[in-house]
C-alpha cells in the first residue's frame, strides 16, 4: 500500500512494516487463469516485495492498481483485466 512511512522495498520487512506490505495488505486474493491477483492499492514497492515472495514469478501491477503476479516466462506479462475485455 502506498505511503511515505513504509520503507523502501530494498529493505528486509519487518513487524512495522508487515501489515502494509504486499501480500498480507490485499483486501482480497484470486487465481484467475494462473494469475495470483490481490485487490488493494499498490505500487512499485509492493511489486519488488512480490517478485521476491514468488521467486521467478513476474509481478505488474495494473490500471486499477491492484497487484497481479504471473507466472515464469521470457515476455511481459499482460495484465488479466486486458486479456478479459
Amino acid at each position: 500500500m502506498p505511503g511515505p512511512d513504509l520503507p523502501p522495498a530494498s529493505q528486509p520487512m519487518t513487524v512495522e512494516a508487515l501489515p502494509a506490505r504486499c501480500p498480507t495488505s490485499a483486501h482480497n486474493s484470486e487465481l484467475i487463469d494462473g494469475v495470483l491477483y490481490f485487490t488493494g492499492t499498490f505500487d512499485e514497492r509492493d511489486k519488488a516485495c512480490a517478485e521476491r515472495t514468488y521467486p521467478g514469478r513476474r509481478a505488474l501491477i495494473n490500471s486499477a492498481r491492484n497487484l497481479e503476479v504471473h507466472p515464469s516466462g521470457e515476455d511481459q506479462p499482460v495484465s488479466v483485466l486486458d486479456r478479459h475485455r
